[in-house]
């Protein structure tokens, strides 16, 4: 069966959220029948994308957006 896993790519001060961020990439990793093959990167986001979301301006590519900003 295929696993998938939140993996932290970079970490880095966000000004938008004044606190520490990090780069997340999903990583599938194959199933026990292929295991020579190495994971598979399907998406990116940010830790606190959810966070900047909520506010009312733009913050950045990671967090969905402002599509001309890109932090990492």
């Amino acid at each position: 069966m295929v696993q998938k896993y939140w993996e932290r790519i970079k970490k880095q001060y966000c000004q938008h959220v004044h606190t520490e961020v990090y780069l997340e990439a999903e990583a599938v990793y194959p199933s026990e029948h292929l295991p020579d093959q190495p994971p598979r990167l399907r998406a990116h986001r940010c830790s606190r994308g959810l966070e900047c979301n909520q506010e009312n301006k733009p913050a950045c590519i990671w967090a969905g957006t402002n599509p001309n900003i890109d932090p990492f």
